[in-house]
């Protein structure tokens, strides 16, 4: 299986997980086994992106909240938006995957799964966090 198809999977299990707030390893299970998901290179990699994320709940949240724009919130974007958006800053920050990469890969999911104003807003935010987080390689020099 391709890594932007796994990656797909792995957003509609966090999305699940976002929507549902129930045990995350019951609904690991019960996700695997709707989706026919046999391969223990793409199961292995759906808990990585599961656990990391849970784990680093506190800090993924906070660096989202420390680029929204004025008078928002976490909890007024949307599932799906808030979904692609954690599933990128994971990537970038705990796995090192190049931040051009899981940019475009989640804007590409956007397309697919969100509003029309979703890849402008998940590009601005994670745009912003590649800067906090200094992931382009340059310094911040002012």
């Amino acid at each position: 299986m391709q890594r932007s198809a796994m990656r797909e999977l792995a957003f509609k299990l966090i999305y699940e997980i976002e929507i549902q707030k129930e045990s995350e390893e019951g609904q690991f299970d019960i996700f695997v086994e709707n989706n026919e998901i046999t391969n223990n290179q793409v199961i292995e990699y759906l808990k990585d992106i599961r656990d990391g994320i849970s784990k680093n709940s506190e800090e993924i949240n906070s660096l989202i909240t420390n680029n929204l724009k004025e008078n928002w919130s976490l909890n007024r974007i949307s599932k799906i938006n808030l979904s692609l958006i954690k599933l990128a800053i994971y990537e970038m920050v705990y796995k090192s995957l190049p931040y051009k990469v899981a940019i475009n890969e989640v804007v590409e999911l956007a397309k697919k799964y969100a509003d029309e104003s979703a890849p402008v807003f998940i590009n601005g935010i994670l745009a912003s966090v590649v800067k906090e987080k200094n992931l382009n390689g340059e310094t911040n020099e002012a």
